[in-house]
């Protein structure tokens, strides 16, 4: 047995294997606090709400968290910031070690692999990673896992290109980064990470028409279009100037990376793209024409979009935990068998608990 988790800024998502089908769980990474009450106690400790207390208050986590601040009029808080753990540790470790313990459970025997998805240090900032990664390698191997960190590109590589043998470009649109993997037959030939994604673009909508970024994100969610022009004004035409701007941006970085890396230009490749951020209707036109007009040095054969992307990550992370607890891990034809297995390239065949 294995498990794969994908540690998100915005969302964790578990997968596991149950009954032949890939099972996948899903909760919003984020709490937010309350007073405490004697009767708020007795009800929530009747409730399948995910919640803790810390003194005088009450946290409320995953989903419901965004219920309960659209009820009090207020926004949640996030244990992660831009793809790793929050500074503030004292409050947001304990939070994020809560949900993702409801997400992953217990594993099925001492020591069952998991990998679980963490960014590399991204290229255009000074952040560190590695206390994020220590941190949840950490607990995860206090839960009883062999807990191992793969990056999220490589995870959409194993999900989506196991047809062209593993190799090719992924990218995954996170909220709190962007993270490239070029891969050739499963081995990571260049991996990056940007410190954009869907909250930079969120935090600089929100400045642009002075509104909440709670209100931006649930716009960009629930009725964002990119494949009509959009007037400037309001949040969706905010939101459509910046994302534009992220995919502009991700673009050059990728030209940038490959060029230092010396990759040959002979190279025909799909690209694979996926996270929460690529789910608007439009993303996969925008991110094609920006990149038809880009200097990039290698031949891009197709741009694919998976049904699901939310959920791709995490699919890849299982699909990498399957092939590393069995002998055969490196042989590319077993990680086609596992991909098959765990994928048959249509998401009926998943089960989705919230």
């Amino acid at each position: 047995m294995a498990k794969g988790l994908d540690v998100g800024t915005m969302n964790i998502v578990s997968a596991q294997e149950a009954d032949g089908n890939t099972q996948l769980v899903k909760e919003r990474n984020c709490f937010i606090e309350l007073e405490y009450t004697e009767l708020a106690d007795q009800v929530l400790s009747r409730s399948d709400l995910i919640h803790t207390r810390a003194g005088d208050k009450v946290r409320v986590l995953g989903d419901e968290a965004l219920e309960f601040a659209n009820i009090f009029n207020t926004e949640v808080q996030r244990p992660m910031s831009r793809g790793i753990l929050a500074s503030d540790a004292t409050s947001s470790m304990p939070m994020l070690k809560t949900l993702i313990e409801h997400v992953v459970g217990d594993p099925s025997h001492p020591g069952e692999t998991l990998y679980f998805t963490s960014p590399t240090n991204p290229i255009d900032s000074d952040i560190d990673t590695l206390y994020h990664q220590r941190a949840i390698t950490s607990f995860l191997n206090n839960l009883g896992y062999d807990a191992q960190f793969i990056h999220e590109g490589m995870a959409a590589v194993y999900t989506a290109l196991s047809d062209n043998e593993f190799t090719g470009l992924g990218i995954s649109f996170g909220a709190g980064m962007t993270n490239v993997c070029l891969s050739y037959y499963a081995v990571p030939v260049m991996q990056f990470s940007i410190a954009r994604g869907g909250d930079w673009i969120d935090t600089q909508a929100a400045k642009a028409t002075a509104m909440s970024q709670d209100r931006i994100t649930a716009v960009k969610e629930e009725s964002l279009t990119l494949a009509t022009e959009l007037e400037i004004t309001g949040a969706e035409g905010a939101l459509a100037v910046y994302y534009d701007s992220l995919v502009e941006y991700l673009i050059e970085m990728i030209c940038t990376e490959l060029d230092d890396e010396d990759v040959n230009e002979n190279l025909d490749i799909p690209v694979v793209i996926t996270g929460g951020t690529s789910s608007p209707d439009g993303f996969v036109e925008l991110f094609t024409q920006h990149l038809e007009s880009a200097d990039i040095p290698l031949s891009i054969s197709d741009v694919r979009h998976v049904d699901d992307p939310m959920y791709t990550v995490a699919q890849g992370t299982l699909i990498a935990a399957q092939s590393d607890s069995h002998p055969s891990t490196a042989a590319p034809d077993d990680l086609d068998q596992r991909t098959a297995q765990a994928n048959a390239a249509d998401s009926s065949d998943w089960t989705f608990d919230f």
